[in-house]
């Protein structure tokens, strides 16, 4: 497979913890992990606003129910996968497992651009995804959330979809999250990815002993996930000296002003042109010499081809699989401090955990809960990755794989052997 190519990423890091557990794990366990329990694809012939049936793929995959119902985004990109959305399902089961949440990994994928589409066709769109894949939908089989493509006003849709199928005002738990909050959603989800990026950075800083107010840093993807984290370490004192998405990159070295850069990507959908800095370009971002980059784009941004020019000293990705098997071994080799995204994104799902219980239970969160309660959990999580990967000596990634991969496999033999 290629190098850039997301399962074959998902793959070649669970064959690493699966070499790392194999005397103390069943290899039929391991065996059983690493094919995915359900792949399907269907075909969506929604009627647009032009009054043309159009035709569109989709995917649903469960990789693992072992510690509960699936859990994942649905991506809405023109070049989305079925292999891609079997490794995002693949790495969400590790997510799961190693933030501690009762959730087994899950994905979707709606093969569109969804920035071609109109409000209304959007919406046509996914509630006919959601009609056509209702049985494969539901708080005991599998729960989707936003992702690339998709946001929460998406997710309403979604749940009026269900509930109007059922007859009902409202759906019997928690069918899916990343709600607006008026409709059964939790304050604090749309941010809490990059709330957990940046608790991660914090985190980091204080290990490398680098005061906050001095530290520099490089985000890459200034969407949902870039610019919260953008925001949140400039809150720090961070100084954000880079900043790019798929239009271009700008740079200050003495520091973005990021709410004028964030004003300046919502007038312009993108921060190239932003007049306080200079352009640079996509490559050269990723280059830039700082404490900390957050890749935070997409899939296999760094690479053979420029890891051994990445001159962070920490990288955390904020994406899924930025990094590709091939050049973490390059970072590592040069004591580049990568904080994995199975542990570095996992805010998000960790609030859709909160999001679920409180739906499930007919209950209401403060924002300030939210992130109490995630701050802790991110907090232990990144501690006992860190204890364990200093213990054994071994890379940051190589141990939340090992940890999380060791829980699901917990979790399959406590469940037995008989279907």
């Amino acid at each position: 497979m290629a190098e850039n190519n997301i399962l074959s990423t998902a793959m070649e890091n669970f064959s690493r913890a699966s070499l790392m557990l194999k005397d103390e794990v069943e290899a039929n366990l391991l065996a059983k992990l690493s094919m995915p329990r359900e792949r399907v694809e269907f075909t969506l012939t929604p009627q647009l606003s032009d009054g043309k049936v159009h035709v569109f793929t989709s995917f649903v995959v469960r990789h693992s129910d072992a510690l509960g119902p699936a859990k994942g985004g649905i991506r809405m990109t023109a070049d989305v996968t079925l292999d891609d959305v079997t490794g995002l399902a693949m790495e969400m089961t590790w997510k799961c497992a190693l933030i501690g949440v009762p959730f087994g990994g899950g994905k979707s994928g709606i093969v569109s651009d969804a920035g071609n589409l109109t409000p209304k066709d959007k919406e046509t769109l996914i509630r006919s995804f959601v009609r056509n894949g209702l049985r494969h939908i539901g708080p005991q089989v599998y729960v989707p959330a936003p992702d690339m493509g998709t946001n929460e006003t998406d997710m309403g849709h979604i749940k009026d979809t269900i509930s109007f199928s059922h007859g009902q005002a409202i759906t019997q738990g928690c069918f899916v999250t990343g709600k607006p909050v008026l409709l059964g959603g939790i304050p604090g989800r749309r941010e809490a990815t990059g709330r957990g990026v940046a608790m991660c950075v914090e985190k980091s800083l204080e290990l490398f002993d680098i005061d906050t107010q001095k530290a520099t840093v490089v985000v890459q993807g200034f969407g949902n996930v870039g610019s919260v984290t953008a925001q949140l370490l400039n809150e720090m004192g961070v100084k954000v000296i880079g900043v790019g998405d798929i239009e271009g990159a700008v740079y200050n070295e003495f520091g973005l002003d990021i709410s004028a850069l964030s004003k300046h990507a919502a007038q312009t959908a993108s921060v190239k042109g932003f007049a306080s800095a200079s352009a640079i370009s996509g490559s050269e971002l990723l280059e830039l010499p700082c404490d900390v980059l957050v890749p935070a784009a997409t899939a296999a941004q760094i690479t053979t081809d420029n890891a051994e020019q990445i001159k962070a000293k920490i990288v955390a990705e904020g994406a899924n699989g930025p990094t590709t098997p091939e050049a973490d071994e390059i970072l590592y080799k040069r004591n580049i401090f990568v904080i994995p995204d199975i542990l570095c994104n996992a805010g998000g799902v960790f609030v859709s955990y909160l999001e679920y219980t409180q739906e499930t239970q007919q209950e209401q969160m403060t924002v300030e809960h939210v992130n109490s309660r995630m701050k802790k959990r991110i907090t232990q999580r990144f501690e006992e990755v860190l204890r364990l990967a200093n213990d054994r000596k071994m890379s940051m990634r190589d141990a939340a794989m090992l940890l999380a991969v060791r829980t699901v496999c917990n979790a399959l033999k406590s469940r037995g052997y008989q279907p």
